[in-house]
């Protein structure tokens, strides 16, 4: 058994974990960070970049079924599936592996294998970590542990994943065909990101979801909009319905479901039903318990700087906040107020999410009802694509952007869009959100034309009541 010492030893390397790790180091620390399966963690190696692969695959796909609307033609245009999914892997794997090249340039030691935290006892003590790994056990001492640990996703009560037939996402990036018909259960954003992937593809697919609509975090006219365009793709969607059980059946999956508030049973029967309601935190065997640190439903709860305990921290999945860029912005955050230097806090109320479906949605701030509930005095501005010269040019014609502006100081309220590359506008108005742009700041900045982020503009515009493109 070795020993190690560091000033701060980071339990997870995903998109919170390796970014934690790499500020430290670059703020003097020396640093260490442990990983029991991949460098990259969840995001990199089976979440946000693979699936982001496969997308791509099926737009391409997509923008060749319609290249008869651009005056090309082409014939015989059919998905290579193991192709796609080969390409997603190889993808993930190069990103991972780079991971590891910035841990080299940042001199972060990177260790192999499953970390638990030992107790401590009498007077404060470092904290020790044993790792254990196919090559034994070592342990390791920091002065600080930030836990980034993560999550992985959950299933419902009598729903087993069985990893063939039942499945959840990281299966339904490696499926060894592409599946005929498939059943999605929860329309949060994997849900609908993996139904656009395989309708895309050709595979008939339906979307269960429990709440009144898709994307149920999503402003509602967001819902509405996106519920429009996959009943124009073919996607079949029960909202407002519950799963009641789910058989595989050998050849496939015969499933129930019911209406959330009561009515006649559906039945389905697909090759596969992918289970997207949620994720549960890895906190099992971390040897949390012998360092006082609280859980609610799992979560590692957390005070306003991240701390859990002594010296001891906690980011990203594993607390319950979800999203890999706020894991990354917690990483920073405490890598920074280990270090003692100015630590800029997360501003949780200007976190913009993103879902790549097709059409693609971004948002940021209170929604519309929110700032109602709230009441938040706002001004409210659409501006369709349908509106827009760079979208007719470009073909993409579908969604809006929706903004909120509060009518008495001008600051971004609420910001939400559904159409062509909103995940790459969204981050003007999250900026407006974090800065001093108010309404009037906006309008006054030029704006490129074509482009797609004139809508934002437009949309502005219509909210102050002067809209000129519409």
């Amino acid at each position: 058994m070795s020993t190690d010492t560091y000033d701060v030893v980071v339990i997870g390397a995903g998109p919170g974990g390796y970014v934690a790790a790499i500020r430290a180091a670059q703020l003097g620390l020396k640093t260490a960070c442990i990983e029991r399966e991949n460098l990259g963690g969840i995001c990199l190696n089976w979440g946000c970049i693979p699936t982001k692969a496969l997308l791509r695959s099926a737009e391409v796909l997509e923008t060749f079924r319609h290249a008869k609307d651009f005056g090309i033609s082409v014939a015989d245009v059919t998905p290579d599936f193991p192709a796609i999914i080969a390409r997603s892997r190889g993808i993930a794997d190069k990103v991972s592996k780079g991971i590891g090249f910035l841990f080299k340039k940042n001199k972060i030691d990177s260790i192999a294998g499953t970390a638990k935290l030992l107790p401590r006892s009498g007077a404060w003590k470092p904290h020790q970590i044993e790792v254990t790994s196919s090559e034994g056990k070592r342990t390791v001492t920091a002065k600080h542990v930030i836990l980034a640990t993560g999550a992985r996703a959950r299933s419902l009560p009598g729903i087993e994943l069985d990893g063939e037939r039942i499945v959840e996402y990281r299966k339904a990036m490696t499926l060894p065909s592409q599946p005929k018909s498939l059943v999605v259960l929860g329309a949060g954003a994997i849900g609908v990101e993996f139904a656009s992937f395989y309708r895309s593809l050709g595979t008939e697919v339906t979307i269960i979801e429990f709440l009144p609509r898709l994307v149920p975090n999503e402003d509602p006219e967001i819902s509405k909009e996106l519920q429009r365009a996959f009943d124009k793709r073919g996607i079949k969607f029960l909202v407002g319905h519950k799963l009641t059980s789910a058989k595989n059946t050998g050849a496939g999956v015969a499933i129930t479901a019911e209406p959330a508030s009561g009515g006649d049973k559906v039945s389905l029967e697909a090759d596969i039903l992918l289970v997207a309601v949620g994720v549960q935190p890895n906190t099992e065997n971390l040897g949390l318990e012998a360092h006082g640190v609280k859980l609610d439903r799992g979560f590692i709860v957390v005070d306003g700087e991240n701390r859990c305990g002594e010296n001891l921290w906690a980011i990203g999945d594993v607390i319950g906040r979800g999203l890999a860029h706020t894991a990354s912005a917690e990483g920073v955050f405490v890598a920074e107020k280990i270090a003692g230097v100015h630590a800029e806090p997360v501003r949780y109320d200007a976190i913009p999410a993103c879902t790549y479906c097709t059409p693609e949605i971004a948002s940021v701030g209170l929604t519309e009802e929110k700032a109602k509930a709230q009441n938040v005095p706002v001004k409210v501005g659409k501006f369709p694509f349908t509106a827009l010269a760079k979208a007719r040019a470009a073909g993409e014609t579908t969604g809006f952007v929706k903004v909120l502006w509060h009518a008495e100081t001008g600051a971004l309220v609420g910001a939400h869009m559904i159409g062509p590359a909103v995940t790459d506008l969204i981050a003007e108005v999250t900026l407006a959100k974090t800065t001093e742009v108010n309404a009037e700041s906006l309008l006054a900045t030029v704006h490129a034309h074509p482009t797609f982020a004139e809508t934002i503009k437009g949309a502005t515009e219509a909210a102050l009541g002067h809209a000129i493109d519409l």
